[in-house]
């Protein structure tokens, strides 16, 4: 297996982590100032940010789904 296989799936995977963090601060019950310095921790700064977030991110709890 060529290297390059590996880095791409690896720049994938984080891509796709990046998604799933983003999406989950946007989600997220806090305030509009903490949700816009997580993104752009992520954005900017994605592998640190991705680790920042886990670390020290929001820990409130998501609202409840909508029923429609």
């Amino acid at each position: 297996m060529q290297t390059e296989y590996i880095w791409i799936g690896l720049a994938v995977v984080l891509v796709l982590v990046e998604l799933w963090a983003i999406s989950t601060v946007l989600r997220s019950t806090g305030g509009w100032e903490s949700k816009g310095f997580w993104l752009v921790i992520l954005i900017f700064v994605p592998l640190f940010g991705l680790i920042a977030w886990a670390m020290f991110g929001p820990k409130r709890e998501m609202p409840e789904q909508r029923r429609s």
